[in-house]
């Protein structure tokens, strides 16, 4: 094998515990809101800017509530901005380790696909009438172009 960029392997007991702070997480987080694409798509969004504009705004409102609505609830307003505050760095963890199970996922699978073509290419070779035959066709099937029609348009020309 020429590329091997992890050796990973993971003890049972590992796992066990990974998978217990996981369910820690699910059980703890299930006030969380899932949306669908079109409810993100129509939210009003908040990025820095705004950010700032919304912590500006708490304070004048907390110092001047009595010109707000009476269906203004700055109490619930307060609550969300300190939500904010306390998930962020938790999701900016989270965002880390999902980084880098992606990658560590990606480099697992291109040691494998690699040493896959590699071993490939040797039987090819070296397997030839050594009884490897019907192996190395399936083997072959990965590599195996199905037989493209070509579409016609209908307005096309004849």
């Amino acid at each position: 094998m020429t590329q091997n960029l992890i050796d990973l392997e993971l003890s049972a007991e590992s796992l066990a515990a990974i998978d217990a702070a996981l369910a820690t997480l699910e059980t703890h987080l299930t006030p969380l809101l899932g949306l669908d694409p079109a409810a993100r798509r129509f939210l009003t969004k908040m990025g820095d800017k705004s950010e700032a504009f919304c912590r500006q705004a708490v304070v004048a409102f907390t110092q001047n509530a009595e010109v707000l609505p009476r269906n203004f609830d700055v109490a619930a307003y307060q609550r969300d901005l300190a939500a904010l505050d306390l998930l962020r760095p938790r999701r900016q963890r989270l965002d880390r380790l999902q980084e880098l199970l992606e990658d560590t996922e990606m480099a697992v699978g291109s040691d494998l696909m690699n040493a896959s073509l590699e071993g490939y290419a040797v039987l090819k070779v070296a397997g030839k009438g050594a009884g490897l035959d019907g192996l190395r066709q399936m083997l072959s099937a990965r590599f195996g172009r199905g037989r493209r029609e070509t579409v016609v348009a209908e307005n096309a020309p004849a």
